[in-house]
């Protein structure tokens, strides 16, 4: 049943199942009707959403960019969600990859108000970190998830809490093979379907709740709503019992929150901005325009208007009508080893948090147990949602230009070259995030790297890229060939001599896979 990673070919059917899997003998008494019924329903209905998408990206390059719906009176209208008790305090979500176990039980025992076990970016998405993703999920679900504890030298178990337990799903823009032949299965159908047959709600400390990623539309709501719905009803749930916040990291989305939000009013809890993913959505969409070559990422500072004019608008939309507005990660990480960079992170960290608190939302994410005291002290009280801007404007501009913001510079474009090269080189090794040079990457985070390369050469004629001379540098694709071997030659001479042989051909992989990527425009999230 071992997956052969170098095989995958990094296409939409990247997760394959086995190809002895049985879905009748291998999966519980019931579960492939469930899953059947589900899949006639729902995977053809993804498959036109993923259609539309195309459209809409399509549009943006050829100058129809994405903008606000027609305002329909219903949507913008007077109406409230009812925020349960066990949800009212959001201060801050831990977020960490499903398949690693003790992971997992740290966070739910680190004390932050939520935790986000994840199945998507922050994993590696093949069969077998997924099956494990799933079934730690519904263990500590159940409160029976643990790890062996060198240190300690015994199992550490999950603390009775009243931590909130999210589930993130893959999103639209996946699909499942090898659950029936010839035949590809939506991502999402499959995640909920598994994690939702697989609960005991007797167990469960409060309702099963999701994390909704990657959505592009408001349309989109609607596939969650009757996806959600339909699962409640075929395991005879209550109606509004699967609960869920979703994420805005896509460009189109950020203009139809208030639409998203009313098609699945019944189940949402909140809005949180996902703002790498959304930084590389951004650019996505703004390929064609030189103007949107964007500055090296780390330059950019997090409260650059086309973050804070969002987090304003995502935080008069979701108190409006009673939902919990949360904000994204503070990629650089703490350190347990280098003072100088532990200090520094925790500094970033609250920096960035007081700046989310201070337009009144409501929590934000991190990834790492010594982050959460910090997080939560900077937000004054459980929540703020009887908080509005004071913005008069309830359609703000979501595309100001970021001019001068950060700097363009040759050492940016290597250092982008050299995270995707480790990243993809993560991947392969079966991890989907990777503390690199004291930032957390993942999925999004590669995305945008691989998107910056990419508008530098598109317009190299137009846009300035200069070394540390100050001398401009054209990003031809001769060029980024030629910094592609030389990081690659800077990793491989790194590496220590009793494992080079066996990682440097994974590297070798990871370098021609991530180059191809970019030349071949492939930047979905897959």
């Amino acid at each position: 049943m071992t997956q052969s990673t170098s095989a995958m070919k990094y296409d939409k059917r990247i997760n394959h199942a086995p190809q002895d899997l049985d879905i009748e003998r291998d999966f519980p008494d019931g579960f492939a009707e469930f899953l059947k019924d589900l899949h006639d329903e729902f995977t053809p209905r993804q498959k036109e959403l993923a259609r539309k998408r195309t459209q809409v990206l399509s549009a943006a390059h050829n100058g129809d960019l994405p903008g606000y719906l027609p305002e329909d009176p219903e949507v913008t209208g007077e109406w409230e969600i009812a925020l349960p008790e066990w949800c009212r305090d959001q201060r801050n979500q831990m977020t960490g990859p499903a398949d690693d176990g003790a992971l997992v039980v740290k966070m739910l025992n680190s004390g932050a108000p939520g935790v986000m076990i994840d199945l998507e970016d922050s994993m590696a998405n093949t069969w077998e970190n997924l099956e494990l993703g799933i079934r730690n999920t519904l263990e500590a679900l159940h409160g029976g998830l643990t790890y062996f504890d060198e240190k300690r030298g015994g199992e550490i178990s999950i603390k009775d809490s009243g931590t909130v337990i999210w589930t993130r799903v893959r999103g639209l823009h996946l699909n499942q093979a090898g659950i029936y032949p010839d035949q590809l299965l939506s991502a999402s159908v499959y995640d909920v379907a598994r994690v939702a047959f697989g609960v005991d709600t007797s167990q469960l400390r409060h309702n099963l709740c999701f994390y909704v990623p990657k959505s592009e539309s408001a349309e989109e709501a609607l596939f969650w709503r009757d996806l959600f719905q339909a699962v409640e009803s075929r395991l005879g749930w209550d109606k509004g019992y699967i609960k869920c916040m979703a994420l805005v990291e896509s460009h189109p989305l950020a203009f139809q929150t208030e639409e998203f939000i009313y098609n699945l009013r019944e189940h949402i809890l909140g809005l949180n901005l996902g703002r790498w993913d959304y930084m590389a959505s951004l650019i996505h969409f703004n390929l064609e325009d030189e103007n949107w070559v964007l500055p090296d990422r780390n330059t950019i500072p997090s409260d650059v208007p086309f973050f804070q004019n969002l987090r304003l608008k995502m935080v008069d939309v979701c108190h409006k009508h009673g939902l919990l507005a949360i904000g994204g990660m503070t990629a650089l990480y703490p350190s347990r080893v280098d003072p100088e960079l532990n200090a520094q992170a925790l500094k970033v960290l609250e920096a960035d948090k007081k700046n989310e608190a201070n337009v009144g939302m409501d929590g934000a994410w991190t990834g790492h147990p010594d982050q959460n005291e910090i997080a939560v002290a900077q937000f004054p009280v459980p929540n703020q949602i009887t908080y509005l801007t004071g913005s008069t404007d309830p359609r703000p501009e979501l595309r100001p230009v970021p001019y001068g913001v950060g700097k363009r510079s040759l050492e940016g474009t290597r250092a982008a070259v050299r995270t995707v090269i480790r990243y993809r080189h993560g991947v392969l090794s079966g991890r989907g995030a990777s503390l690199l040079d004291g930032y957390m990457e993942d999925l999004a985070t590669d995305r945008i790297y691989r998107l910056m390369i990419a508008q530098r050469m598109k317009h190299r004629d137009s846009v300035k890229i200069v070394n540390e001379d100050g001398e401009e540098v054209k990003h031809t694709p001769e060029l980024i060939t030629r910094i592609f071997d030389e990081e690659l030659k800077r990793i491989l001479d790194a590496l220590p001599e009793d494992s080079k042989a066996a990682e440097a051909e994974l590297y070798r992989e990871a370098r021609r896979v991530s180059e191809e990527m970019i030349t071949e425009c492939r930047f979905d999230p897959v």
